[in-house]
């Protein structure tokens, strides 16, 4: 479990594929140890298991279903990924609860500055749109964001120059292609409402 505030990155080094699935090596600088090999981490807002670490290299194996649903079909050799830790037991929760199984894939349809902030819309599929909650919670890239408009092809959210710092939101570009999570509780209401 995580809660979407990010604090490290990562780049990708290298790409292994096979018919199952594949392998993405990232470089870096967030503290781990052999001990941590095994670990869920978030990466750009999926939960991967750690399956090795040497030298600052994490190395994560992705199923198809993973690559099926997540913006990593697309991914490519010098990405720059957002890292989360798990959260640990009593650790404050300034994001909200997320579990990094990401929902489905967004693109930016445009980009508008407000000072030093932006405003990012994205468009998401018609039977999404039910999900969508103005100033609820969701996850972005791994990134715990508020919902600040409901649009007719999607939503937008605003970005602060704190996030566009900390996160890879801020090399973000009109079509760029992103993760989604969608808020829990308007999940499991729109599923026992169904």
């Amino acid at each position: 479990m995580f809660n979407g505030i990010i604090y490290n990155q990562g780049r990708v080094k290298k790409i292994l594929k096979n018919k199952k699935g594949k392998s993405i090596f990232i470089f870096s600088k967030i503290s781990l140890s052999k001990k941590n090999v095994g670990m869920s981490i978030s990466c750009d807002g999926v939960c991967l298991t750690l399956v090795s670490l040497k030298k600052n290299i994490l190395e994560f194996y992705l199923l198809n279903e993973t690559i099926k649903r997540s913006k990593f079909k697309y991914i490519k050799y010098g990405d720059l990924i957002n890292l989360e830790m798990p959260l640990k037991f009593g650790q404050d929760i300034s994001g909200h609860i997320c579990q990094g199984h990401v929902d489905t894939t967004s693109k930016l349809l445009k980009i508008s500055k407000k000072g030093a902030s932006r405003i990012l819309e994205f468009g998401v599929k018609k039977k999404y749109k039910k999900i969508l909650i103005e100033k609820a919670s969701i996850l972005i890239n791994g990134v715990s964001l508020t919902i600040s408009k409901i649009t007719k092809k999607g939503f937008e959210i605003w970005l602060i120059p704190h996030t566009l710092k900390l996160t890879n939101l801020s090399d973000i570009k009109k079509n760029s292609i992103v993760n989604l999570e969608f808020d829990i509780l308007s999940k499991y209401v729109k599923n026992y409402l169904s």
